[in-house]
């Protein structure tokens, strides 16, 4: 069986508002998508309360995608 491509997606180095296409078939990967028609939660890795990492799988091509950067809060202390 052949292994299923994998890609980094560096979600700092992105200017969108969270839709990116697949770096395979270009498929449009949004992350208000909750029907999992077009990709499929495989992995998250969290630290403390914090994501670091989301590995997803498009569902159009097969390809594995992790996706890293996702941004910390700023707490504001008032």
């Amino acid at each position: 069986m052949k292994q299923p491509l994998v890609y980094e997606v560096d979600l700092t180095k992105i200017q969108v508002e969270g839709d990116f296409p697949c770096p395979n078939c270009g498929v449009i990967i949004s992350p208000e998508d909750e029907t999992e028609d077009v990709y499929c939660i495989l992995e998250t890795k969290v630290k403390g309360e914090t994501l670091e990492e989301l590995v997803i799988q498009c569902n159009n091509c097969g390809s594995r995608i992790r996706l890293v950067g996702f941004l910390i809060p700023e707490i504001n202390n008032i």
